[in-house]
């Protein structure tokens, strides 16, 4: 019995250690590999179209493209429907391994597609506003391949050119102020063969998808009855006109490429994910940790030995009324833990705080585990918003505690408050900003069922949770105090102009912020810029960085604020603490100027929307953090000094 229960434990030990490993070769879950056989049909389905200079996504067919004979849509999850993908089938038809020179996508070549005046306006106004069209095969995006030379020197510079590449392919482009469509596609698709034994068919698997867009004119296409084109020579032909003042004729065309490749399905991606034409700081990202880590150093070690010296001095004996005189944070042990003003409201907001930072913390760290890669399309939207739903027994359970402590009785106002408090500020400014995405009949546009699918998760899960650990922590025990408070309040003393909110927002907020602007220009270009973001494992640690900074520099905050003897501490730490979304906010008005080309009203509206609601969630978080270190360091303080 015991050699076949060691047998049993051996067993499962491989099997979990097999699993480990097989983190490294492929996302988990991620998409099952596809094996495709020669000639076995690879379906190319369209996303959407994206813009950074609008920030509207619109579906494919919102462009008078080539249909199929029937339209499918794929079924959706609740990220993809977010990030406004609409995927559907496309009428291209692409073989395993099959090359085509040429081929007219839909018409005769006898009967080209004819644009009327509106749809011509339409593809110039598009154009004009910089679109891209996004395509997958086999779930791969496809991109568009850009090759230039580098600041290298000249003989080096003959020699090879740096490739990068960038999301989907261009709509068209603009010469002076004419219009060009790219009509034809040239499809270069990458297989790897896998292994098999002698007497198996070859199997292939698609690990590169690129396209070439041409803009070729009518009459240039050479083309027959069977469907089949022929393409000019690249130096004689003219490129497809879009004239928006009038009807327009043309085909749509495709030619299909396949090239073997050693990159194994696993590694697909990486192709992707070293798109950004930004270099990868890595220096400046280890700099930035390596000088938060030695600025958190020296105040620690400035502030522990203040403190060992402060209580020192108070716990002795004789001398007490002079020393009383030189600090001030003794003085103010009867009044330090009175409830401030609005208790109900402080709670309720901590409580916020607390589901985004248990949400983030996870959702980071399993996309650092891979499992939550771009493969898994809308994966990690749908993730972020399950999980801060079922956080809410969290965030209930520390703010009924809290306003417990605060000396609270109506829990189930509290509960309430905490529940619908930050998550109604963001549907409101989300409803607002849908209405005018609505008006512009973007695919970015919440479709009404998935909002009332919203609502009724809002209302049917995190509510109820919300109130089941409001409940627990309001019958908690509350925090313990370790002083008495005095009936009358103490009188504050005048305080210096370094001492003001404003002043210490500006202070508390540089060393969080320094910490993360780097991994900041990286998340505002996945959002803004159509990029991926993939350095999670970097994230993870500046998440880390930040809560230890946010942690110190509230408790010096409020360590300064009791030594002039002001012992409002709670709303004050609270809003110190998140100074760091100022410095965001900031931040983002700069990359606004400085790094998008928006002009129009409507794009403008949705970043500063989208902007006011990463500040405020940003807020939460940091304040939140930094209101629960400092309430442990003044818990703690004054546990450690004799109190007659």
């Amino acid at each position: 019995m015991a050699a076949s229960a060691a047998m049993e434990r051996l067993r499962y030990t491989l099997v979990l250690l097999l699993l480990l490993h097989c983190t490294d070769c492929f996302y988990v879950p991620g998409v099952a590999p596809i094996n495709f056989h020669r000639n076995d049909p690879v379906e190319i389905k369209a996303v959407k179209l994206t813009s950074s200079r609008t920030q509207l996504p619109y579906e494919y067919y919102s462009l008078p493209f080539c249909q199929p004979t029937k339209i499918t849509y794929k079924a959706e999850n609740l990220g993809e429907v977010l990030r406004g993908d609409r995927i559907v089938n496309t009428p291209f038809q692409v073989s395993m391994n099959v090359e085509k020179k040429c081929e007219v996508l839909c018409n005769f070549p006898n009967k080209p597609v004819t644009l009327t005046v509106e749809q011509s306006k339409l593809i110039a106004e598009r154009i004009r506003e910089d679109y891209y069209v996004h395509l997958i095969a086999d779930n791969l995006p496809v991109a568009t391949r850009l090759e230039f030379y580098s600041n290298r020197e000249e003989e080096e510079k003959k020699k090879e050119k740096d490739v990068q590449f960038e999301h989907g392919y261009r709509l068209g482009f603009m010469d002076g102020n004419k219009f060009y469509l790219h009509n034809h596609l040239s499809f270069i698709l990458y297989y790897h063969r896998e292994d098999v034994e002698e007497n198996q068919e070859h199997t292939y698997r698609v690990v590169r998808f690129e396209v070439i867009p041409q803009s070729i004119k009518l009459e240039d296409l050479k083309a027959d009855e069977k469907s089949m084109c022929t393409l000019p020579e690249a130096t004689g032909s003219a490129p497809q006109e879009i004239d928006p003042s009038r009807e327009n004729q043309l085909l749509f065309t495709y030619s299909v490429h396949w090239e073997e490749s050693d990159i194994k399905w696993a590694s697909r991606w990486d192709t992707y994910l070293t798109m950004s034409d930004v270099q990868i700081h890595w220096f400046s990202i280890i700099n930035s940790v390596v000088v938060v880590f030695f600025l958190s150093g020296i105040l620690s070690m400035i502030i522990i030995r203040t403190l060992r010296k402060d209580i020192a001095n108070y716990n002795k004996e004789d001398d007490i009324e002079d020393t009383m005189e030189e600090s001030g944070w003794k003085l103010v042990h009867g009044d330090v833990f009175r409830p401030p003003q609005y208790p109900m409201i402080l709670s309720s907001l901590l409580g916020s705080g607390i589901q985004l930072f248990c949400m983030i913390l996870i959702v980071i760290f399993v996309a650092m585990l891979g499992m939550l890669s771009p493969s898994s399309r809308g994966a990690l939207m749908t993730t972020a918003c399950f999980l801060f739903m079922f956080m809410g027994v969290f965030g209930g359970f520390f703010a009924g505690r809290l306003y417990r402590t605060l000396k609270g009785h109506r829990w189930k106002k509290g509960a309430f408050c905490t529940a619908t408090l930050y998550p109604g500020v963001v549907f409101g400014i989300c409803f607002v900003l849908n209405c005018f995405i609505w008006g512009k009949h973007s695919s970015g546009a919440v479709p009404f069922p998935t909002m009332v699918a919203l609502l009724c998760m809002w209302f049917g899960i995190s509510l109820p949770l919300v109130y089941l650990g409001y409940y627990f922590g309001f019958r908690k025990q509350p925090y313990d105090n370790p002083v008495r408070t005095n009936q009358i309040p103490r009188q504050i003393p005048e305080q210096r102009w370094y001492m003001n909110k404003f002043v210490g927002i500006l202070m508390a907020g540089i060393l969080p912020f320094g910490a993360m602007f780097i991994e900041l220009f990286f998340i505002f270009s996945a959002i803004w810029e159509n990029q991926f973001y993939y350095l999670f494992g970097f994230l993870f640690l500046v998440f880390i960085i930040l809560v230890v900074s946010c942690s110190q520099i509230s408790i010096v905050m409020v360590y300064f604020q009791l030594c002039a003897e002001d012992y409002r501490w709670w709303w004050r730490t609270f809003l110190v603490s998140g100074g760091s979304a100022f410095y965001v906010l900031i931040y983002a008005v700069f990359y606004f100027v400085n790094k998008l080309d928006i002009v129009e009203f409507i794009p403008s509206l949705l970043y500063f929307g989208y902007t006011t609601l990463m500040v405020l969630s940003f807020w939460l978080l940091t304040g939140t953090i930094g209101f629960y270190a400092a309430y442990m360091f003044v818990r703690k303080i004054y546990a450690a000094v004799k109190i007659d």
